[in-house]
């Protein structure tokens, strides 16, 4: 009885230690965090930090999420508990400069009015149709507004960047201007070819939401004086008015970026024939720039697949940069994996002395050069294969100059703008050597979402621009930001198993394909084996033959479905058996581990007492 007692008594002295050590946890370390994720996604990175300690005034962020409309909805409710996880971050280590508000907009509720306002997305998803929103309003002390309509799963990987983008946009920073000088489309246009309105860039977007952008052509008489970054995409047919004003903006210690092509093959008009190249030939001679502007690279290790008339094939000129052909020490291409671009063309390193060369992506060693007239001329991008010779080097794609450079002109030409004209000067140059890779095609594509739409980049070049913008600009707060890890972890076994079986799938049906041809073959062979009434007559042979193929058709077509079902069957196997361990195995362990501590401190205690 008295062994009853104490062991009762000692379970309500350790609920009553639980719930006191619970008290002291949230009163005492409440705002104590450890993030033990793999990629850190529950912390926030360096640039978020800054992006706060530059807060002057407070900032309200007020989450919306359909809480109660939600029940059920597991996948949505874990991301926005995700969400909210990485807000309250934000709130803890802005030292009170950002107040989070949770709001949920119940139907026909004010909050769901307010979010209304806002201009936040309500998607129709739930069990009865009500609006689910999942989105973030944000105020600043000047009573400007930024929203995000709907925190998308599958953007979560630039979660932590539109976060931090959306209160840098309200923490009132001096506005970088950013002048571009091209003649393409990037704003949108009506396409010559299919008659249709094309929408702008989406990389152009981009910088226009961060940034005070103007748009000028080649028809420019010079480069505005409050010019912070200057941008020229696909430079060509420049009056030496406007690249006098260029070489001297450039001499005078502005930041400048240059996107030259030997071809630019994304043109609508480019189909017409004729390589589309760029030309800045005599300010790059002037300051020392070796860029070939008639040579295409061509890279059979980086070539991208595309899908052709003959199926799918590697195209050498369009080019796939991984993470090994990017330079990771530089801020502007760190952290980035993928840039994907067309016909680039190759820079060498600077005749000038003084000056500051630093490559930031390059072809693999398995590259060579081709004519432009002749690569645009080449419509299939098998023969650039059939004909491919590794050259055995790298080729420099984009690159970083600085240091001091001679003017382009010995005078100002007539018509320039003439403030101060300088001989020499410090120029800040990034140089890259292809301008296909800002167009969409090459890292974006497009969705609809509930009426919204959404652009998914499945590569890194419109972070490249912005990156190089941002740096160039002053800023470098959001850099370290974009595309951090994502919280759904991948299940590597399944994956593996997925993989393995699509790979027996393909072979077999790889197999079934050259049955095909060759049957197709012989029945254009027998086609024209016809009697004198014109009809098709097959002899016992040709008969038996195409009865075995498709007899053999049939069991391939089977052997196929077993497969698909095979790879079910192991991913549905291995499934049952995690299942079993976490919800059995696992506690069952568990349970025969704390008897046996159990049993052991009893022990312990009884010889104690004997003793």
């Amino acid at each position: 009885m008295l062994n009853r007692l104490s062991t009762f008594v000692a379970g309500v002295l350790l609920l009553l230690v639980f719930f006191v050590l619970v008290l002291l946890n949230n009163q005492l370390l409440g705002s104590a965090r450890l993030d033990l994720t793999e990629n850190q996604v529950y912390s926030l990175s360096e640039g978020s930090k800054q992006v706060l300690n530059e807060l002057d005034e407070p900032v309200h962020l007020y989450l919306f999420f359909s809480d109660k409309a939600s029940k059920g909805m597991t996948g949505l409710r874990n991301y926005a508990n995700r969400v909210e996880s990485l807000l309250e971050e934000y709130r803890s280590a802005s030292k009170g400069k950002i107040i989070l508000h949770k709001v949920d907009p119940e139907p026909f509720s004010e909050a769901e009015d307010e979010a209304s306002r806002f201009g936040l997305t309500a998607a129709s998803v739930g069990a009865a149709g009500d609006a689910i929103y999942l989105g973030l309003a944000a105020r600043n002390a000047f009573d400007d507004e930024k929203v995000i309509g709907f925190f998308d799963p599958q953007q979560e990987s630039f979660l932590e960047y539109e976060i931090s983008k959306l209160i840098y946009q309200l923490s009132d920073p001096k506005q970088v201007k950013v002048t571009l000088i091209t003649d393409l489309q990037v704003q949108g246009g009506q396409n010559p070819m299919t008659g249709r309105f094309d929408p702008a860039w989406t990389s152009i977007s981009q910088l226009q939401q961060l940034y005070d952008l103007q748009v000028l052509g080649s028809d420019a008489a010079s480069v505005p004086i409050d010019t912070d970054v200057l941008l020229l995409i696909h430079p060509k047919n420049l009056t030496d008015a406007l690249q006098f004003s260029i070489d001297q903006y450039a001499l005078n210690g502005g930041k400048l970026m240059v996107f030259v092509d030997p071809h630019h093959e994304s043109d609508p008009m480019a189909a017409m024939g004729g390589a589309n190249g760029s030309d800045l030939h005599k300010l790059f001679d002037a300051w020392g720039i070796g860029f070939d502007a008639d040579q295409v690279v061509l890279d059979a290790a980086s070539g991208l697949d595309i899908r052709s008339q003959s199926g799918v094939t590697r195209h050498m000129g369009f080019l796939g940069l991984g993470a090994e052909q990017l330079d990771s020490s530089d801020v502007i291409t760190r952290g980035l994996e993928l840039i994907n671009g067309a016909s680039f063309g190759q820079f060498s390193a600077p005749k000038g002395p003084g000056l500051s060369w630093h490559p930031l992506l390059h072809s693999s060693a398995s590259s060579r050069l081709m004519d432009n007239m002749s690569y645009a001329m080449t419509r299939d991008a098998k023969q650039l294969a059939d004909n491919f010779v590794s050259s055995d080097q790298q080729y420099v794609l984009a690159a970083r100059l600085a240091g001091k450079v001679k003017s382009a002109f010995d005078s100002a030409p007539e018509g320039a703008e003439v403030s101060q004209w300088r001989a020499e000067g410090e120029i800040n140059v990034i140089l890259v050597g292809d301008t296909d890779l800002l167009t969409d095609r090459f890292w974006v594509s497009q969705s609809n979402f509930f009426g919204q739409t959404i652009f998914t980049p499945f590569a890194n070049n419109g972070d490249f621009l912005t990156n190089a913008v941002e740096n160039l600009g002053g800023s470098n707060a959001l850099i370290s930001i974009r595309s951090r890890g994502t919280f759904s972890r991948p299940f590597d076994v399944v994956q593996a198993l997925t993989v393995k079986a699509e790979q027996a799938f393909r072979d077999q049906e790889q197999l079934l394909q050259r049955e095909l041809d060759e049957t197709e073959q012989a029945l254009a062979q027998l086609q024209g084996q016809r009697s004198e009434g014109g009809a098709l007559v097959l002899d016992a042979q040709q008969q038996q033959a195409l009865d075995d193929f498709m007899q053999k058709k049939i069991e391939i077509r089977r052997a196929l479905r077993d497969v698909r079902h095979q790879l079910d069957k192991d991913i549905e196997r291995l499934g049952s058996w995690l299942k079993f361990i976490n919800i059995a195995v696992a506690p069952i362990l568990l349970v025969l581990l704390l008897g046996l501590m159990a049993r052991l401190l009893r022990r312990k205690a009884g010889k104690v007492k004997h003793g």
